[in-house]
């Protein structure tokens, strides 16, 4: 590989973020850190944004008082905010308010109609308003959309303009079957490609009624169906930093829910307009929050940015990507942030360096530093999507060398160390504790990129300080 393009979606601009949208965000930057240091910073392009058209935003801005746009425009810092707290290094922060973007989507369903693969009809069905989308029958459950049971999907009738989806089902199928997309985890590929060779049915791409969106250009009395002119901003990002020689995406990420759109509707647009397909595609399961499904109403849902106020910026990465295997669903159980960092992170990692650290200054030893350390099961996790195994990885060496300690017990050694045996043994004890901390640092670096300068550097001036704070509080 000698770029690396990775996307996570762009979110959707009705709410402030959640610890949902932290997930596959900074799963993302893990990638792109990583990958920037194989490949040099200039080979990788990293994505991530909002998306801010559509019928929910334009309730939610009339709910506030605002025009959609002056609701986007208070909204969106929330999401940059967000990333700043969790040092996320994105290289393009993509709206889907942008004037070119708008212009791209425009031109690019112009040519597909040219193309004859949209026409306009008429849809009659059921419509989500939570998710935004159609649903066949087969899609509900007792009636009722499976992501939003508190809806009922209404039934409309209305004129569309729709995309020839159909037309290009059987190359989605041959490019998945194929591998020509990689779609993980397994099992959610095995699951789009069930649906694909079911009820299929062509797609509507405009709503008649929603003000809040970009006109059609050959019929303004339509906007474009807020999720197909979303899914181009992979696209028309590119095309405003110049940088279109990174497409093919290497790896878009994002949850489980929104896969089909990804999976199977992407897909076929970007054969539709000859444009060549993304390479791999994960979807992530979802977090509940102590057993239970996030919700305002529960009042379970939590703020990232207040987590990185209470924990740091990497122990919050660390919460996140160690918390459930990469790609399956798991629990965020609240009273265990605050477990974790002082048994993982304090009284783990930062025990291990600090006493490491102060002994190496007390005994005066010069340890020199690796040539280029690197913790070789850490990459491979990453390089095979299994971030949450790459960290694991990782404190197997802190518990080992953290041992080690515990058995040799170096802090004795050198109270009286006079003998010429006693000094080896110690001079040993302490480099390979030191070179066990180069081998973390290195590993941490994508995950964890403050905490793996702050070992080296640590270790450099043989200066010890806390990595890790004492709490005063809980979440």
């Amino acid at each position: 590989m000698k770029t690396l393009y990775v996307t996570t979606p762009i979110y959707y601009a009705n709410d402030k973020p959640h610890v949902g949208h932290a997930y596959t965000t900074v799963a993302a930057d893990v990638l792109a850190r990583y990958w920037r240091k194989k490949l040099g910073s200039e080979q990788v392009f990293f994505l991530t944004g909002t998306d801010e058209h559509g019928q929910k935003i334009a309730d939610a801005a009339q709910k506030a008082g605002l025009a959609p746009k002056a609701f986007v425009d208070r909204l969106v810092p929330q999401f940059e905010t967000m990333l700043r707290s969790l040092a996320i290094s994105n290289d393009i922060f993509m709206r889907t308010t942008a004037v070119e973007h708008i212009q791209f989507a425009k031109e690019y369903f112009q040519q597909l109609k040219a193309n004859d693969d949209v026409y306009l009809g008429t849809y009659e069905g059921f419509y989500c308003v939570g998710c935004e989308s159609y649903k066949t029958e087969s899609e509900l459950v007792d009636g009722k959309c499976p992501d939003h049971p508190n809806l009922t999907p209404e039934r409309r009738h209305e004129k569309n303009y729709f995309f020839r989806l159909t037309k290009y089902i059987s190359a989605v199928i041959q490019a998945i079957e194929s591998n020509q997309i990689i779609i993980k985890p397994d099992y959610r590929r095995n699951e789009l490609l069930a649906r694909l060779k079911g009820e299929v049915r062509d797609i509507s791409i405009s709503r008649p009624n929603v003000e809040w969106g970009i006109p059609l250009p050959w019929d303004e009395s339509h906007t474009f169906y807020v999720w197909v002119e979303a899914l181009l901003n992979y696209l028309s990002a590119l095309e405003i930093k110049q940088a279109s020689n990174f497409w093919p995406a290497n790896v878009q990420l994002m949850a489980k829910e929104i896969l089909w759109f990804h999976g199977a509707i992407w897909p076929a647009l970007l054969i539709a307009g000859g444009r060549d397909l993304p390479k791999t595609i994960f979807a992530h399961g979802w977090f509940t929050i102590d057993g239970q499904k996030m919700s305002k109403t529960l009042g379970n849902v939590i703020d990232p940015i207040e987590l990185v106020d209470r924990y740091g910026a990497d122990a919050v990465r660390y919460f996140l990507l160690s918390a459930v295997p990469f790609g399956a669903d798991g629990d965020l159980a609240a009273h265990r942030f605050a477990e974790v960092y002082k048994a993982d992170l304090a009284d783990g990692l930062g025990n291990l360096l600090q006493r490491t650290v102060t002994l190496i200054s007390r005994s005066e030893l010069k340890i020199e530093p690796g040539a280029a350390p690197s913790c070789a099961d850490a990459d491979r996790a990453i390089e095979e999507l299994r971030l949450d195994e790459g960290l694991k990885a990782i404190w197997l060496i802190v518990r080992d060398a953290n041992k080690r300690l515990e058995e040799a017990k170096p802090w004795e050694m050198i109270k009286n160390y006079e003998s010429e045996t006693m000094n080896h043994e110690l001079v040993n004890v302490l480099t390979t504790a030191y070179r066990q901390l180069e081998t973390i640092a290195a590993g941490l670096m994508p995950f964890m990129p403050e905490t793996s300068a702050q070992i080296f550097a640590q270790l450099r001036s043989s200066q010890a300080q806390p990595l890790f704070p004492r709490l005063n509080h809980e979440l």
